[in-house]
Formats: C-alpha cells, sequence, structure tokens
C-alpha cells in the first residue's frame, strides 16, 4: 500500500518507520528542511509515562483564575477572538471534572506503557543512539497538597501497569544528589524507574534514516497546501516547493501527523479537530558542574518543568502558553525557567550561556491524543500528544500501522473511528 505521511516531527517519523518495517511504500512531507526540526527540536527530553495527570483535571479551574494575571504562570490561558480557543476551552473544562479525569489519565497510561515497550524494542532492535538515558524520572513535590494529589493519581496508574512509587524526601535525594541543595524545599516525590530521557531530536533524525534504509522517501522543504476530495475519499495532497509549481501527491492512505496545525488542514474538508497549539518553552544549559546537575530526569510539579541531562547539556522545559500558533519568546517566561533552575541547582550549569526555545505543542483538551481513522476511509489521523509526543511515538507509531494494514492493534485504546 501507497501511504503518504503528512508532518516529519517524531510522530509522523515513528509512523514512517513502523510502516515501512510492515512493508508499505512510505511517503513523508514536510515543510522543513529535515526531520524533527518543529516541536521535537528541543523538547524536555522525557520518555515519560509517568506524567499521565492530564492538565484538565478538578484542581485546573482554580489555578488557571490565579495565574490569569501571571506573564511566568506555569499554564497561561491568553484569551483570544478565536472560535477554536473558546470551543478548546470549553471543552477543557468539561474534562476537568474527576470521571472524565480518572478515564484520561487510564487512556494516556496504556498508550504511554505500550508505546514504552515499543521503543525498547526499537533500541534493541536497531541500536539507535539519542543520548539515552534509563535512570527513571523522579516527580518532585514542593506542595503538600500537590503530593497527596499525586499519591491518589499514582494509586490509578498502578492499576495499568506503571511502576510509580512513592517516595520521602530522603529517598528521593538519595536517588538524585543533586536535589540536597533544596532538600527543605521538597515535601515527598514519586519515582519511575522504567521511564528514560534522552535527545528527541537526534532520536528522530536518526529514525528517519533508519526509516529510509527501510524504503521510505521523505520529501523535505515541501509546503502542504491542501487535501483534494473526491467523493467520499482523499484524492491527493497539493504541496509546493520553494522554486518549483504545485505538486498533487497521490497514495492509497493518508495519515495526518501535523501536531498544532493538523486541524488547519483538516478543517477545511469538514473535519474539526479539537487540537489547539500550547506554546512551551526550554532552555538547553551547558553544565558546568557535574556533580550538582542531575542526571536522573527530573520534573517540577510546582513549576511545571522537567529536567533532562543530554550529554553535557542541561535542558529544562515546560509551562504552556495558549496564545495562538506564535513562537515567539516571551523574556519573562525564559527568565522564569532560569530562575527556577538556579534556586534548586545553584552552580550546576553555566546560566549565563543558556539558549531559549518555544514550539507549539498539539494539545486536546483531554491531553489524549487522536489516533486513527476518520469519516473518509483513506484518511487516518495521528496528531494531539500534547506534552506526551515522544513518549507516546512509538506506541502511536505502530498501532496506527497496524490499523492501516488491518491488523487489531496490540493496545487497549480509545482509537478514532
Amino acid at each position: 500500500m501507497r501511504i503518504l505521511i503528512l508532518g516529519a516531527g517524531v510522530i509522523g517519523t515513528a509512523t514512517a518507520w513502523y510502516a515501512a518495517r510492515a512493508g508499505h511504500e512510505v511517503t513523508v512531507v514536510d515543510r522543513r528542511e529535515g526531520a524533527g526540526l518543529e516541536t521535537s527540536f528541543a523538547n524536555g527530553g522525557q520518555i515519560s509515562v509517568s506524567h499521565a495527570e492530564p492538565w484538565a483535571n478538578p484542581d485546573a479551574p482554580l489555578k488557571l483564575a490565579k495565574w490569569l494575571v501571571r506573564d511566568d504562570a506555569p499554564l497561561l490561558f491568553r484569551l483570544r477572538a478565536d472560535p477554536a480557543q473558546w470551543a478548546w476551552g470549553a471543552r477543557f473544562l468539561y474534562e476537568c471534572t474527576a470521571w472524565r479525569t480518572r478515564e484520561n489519565i487510564a487512556q494516556i497510561v496504556k498508550l504511554s506503557v505500550y508505546s514504552r515497550r515499543e521503543l525498547q524494542a526499537l533500541r534493541e532492535e536497531t541500536g539507535i543512539e539519542y543520548c539515552a538515558l534509563q535512570k527513571g524520572i523522579l516527580h518532585y513535590y514542593t506542595e503538600r497538597d500537590e503530593f497527596d494529589a499525586a499519591i491518589a493519581a499514582a494509586q490509578i496508574m498502578r492499576r495499568y501497569g506503571l511502576d510509580r512509587e512513592i517516595k520521602t524526601v530522603d529517598e528521593a535525594v538519595a536517588i538524585e544528589p543533586a536535589l540536597a541543595q533544596a532538600r527543605e524545599r521538597i515535601v515527598g516525590a514519586t519515582y519511575t524507574a522504567s521511564d528514560e530521557s534522552g535527545d528527541a531530536h537526534l532520536f528522530t533524525q536518526n529514525l528517519a534514516k533508519l526509516a529510509e534504509a527501510r524504503g521510505a522517501r521523505f520529501l523535505y522543504s515541501h509546503t502542504i497546501l491542501g487535501v483534494r476530495v473526491e467523493g467520499e475519499r482523499i484524492a491527493g495532497v497539493v504541496v509546493k516547493t520553494a522554486d518549483g509549481p504545485d505538486e498533487t501527491l497521490r497514495a492509497d492512505a493518508y495519515v495526518v501527523a501535523l501536531a498544532a496545525y493538523s486541524p488547519l488542514l483538516t478543517r477545511p474538508i469538514g473535519i474539526d479537530l479539537p487540537v489547539y497549539p500550547a506554546k512551551g518553552y526550554s532552555a538547553s544549559i551547558p553544565v558546568a558542574d557535574a556533580s550538582l546537575a542531575p542526571t536522573v530526569s527530573l520534573t517540577d510539579d510546582a513549576a511545571k518543568l522537567v529536567f533532562s541531562r543530554l550529554g553535557d547539556r542541561l535542558r529544562v522545559a515546560g509551562t504552556a502558553e495558549l496564545s495562538g500558533y506564535s513562537t515567539d519568546l516571551n523574556d519573562v517566561r525564559c527568565q522564569a525557567i532560569l530562575r527556577r533552575v538556579r534556586e534548586f541547582f545553584p552552580g550546576a550549569g553555566h546560566y549565563d550561556r543558556a539558549t531559549f526555545w518555544a514550539g507549539l505543542r498539539p494539545s486536546t483538551p483531554s491531553n489524549v491524543p487522536l489516533i486513527g481513522r476518520t469519516k473518509y476511509p483513506n484518511l487516518y489521523l495521528n496528531t494531539g500528544h500534547g506534552t506526551l509526543g515522544w513518549t507516546m511515538a512509538c506506541g502511536s507509531g505502530s498501532a496506527l500501522a497496524d490499523i492501516i494494514s488491518g491488523r487489531k492493534p496490540q493496545v487497549d485504546f480509545a482509537f478514532t473511528e
């Protein structure tokens, strides 16, 4: 089968790998000059099954109300004259109910656990390099009520096979000694030994090479202009190169893996996806003193930041800003990240040499991605993964390749129909 995948981020590239391995003729189209140059470029670096609590939860509305006037808030909702944003926000409030939160956690955990297994199998099969560290993820808390909520959430996650353990402050410092400098500020932690970290951009680029070796073709610097529909099927995708005429690419099956830009492509053909861009920030900091910088991947719950050691760099990423499609850097938010890192890990990095980046996470109100079929029998979705794109990439790509191939995916997940 000829499969055309729209988007060469970590999700589209993973889909290409699994589809090519299944024997399909795969073409990937992306407007950038290489793979993994948008949302996958400088993210937090975590394979974080343990990060399964959705943004939408019973405590979120009150927090959002408090954060509306703070330019450095962990989650910032800038209201715009944008019907898509308002519709997304209304659905987000619905997903904040307790029963929806429990269901969403279950979906996220099941897909993420499966995806981590697929990543481990891929690494075993190919030896793919991406600065991988298998030291787990330590999630620390500085507020007692948040730690209590995490204990309850961990109980739900364990029902679905996630080994998230509750840890005391002393146990947390024993796992990651660099936290000793902030011991007095921490009230507790959770630890998932099976979680991992690494460089998602490097992973995506190397996986693209592996997919090419399997016969996949990557068409970079091709801007996607639109989708052509004939009857009840997709008839082609119109693309344009920088110096060439418009061209229609045709296939037997089409996959939308355009992250936050997915709804802009599907809306004109009658598919209104509940995906909205959530701008996330990251700082890449050269390590100054390796003994003071963490090597275990960390999550700072209060600041909504994650830390990953990528060789001689410390990657710190997080926060979310729902303000449309701009990737402009807000210096207030950049400095808030740096300030938090300095507070917890003084002396660890060359903070004056930090570089900043912002990317658009494709977020659904529930944080549950959209994977599977659409109303067009030859059009498929693989988008809406929010903060967990890399965590879910291998599982999402493998499952969608199964669906396209007419096989039942090996994971119990609410795929789109």
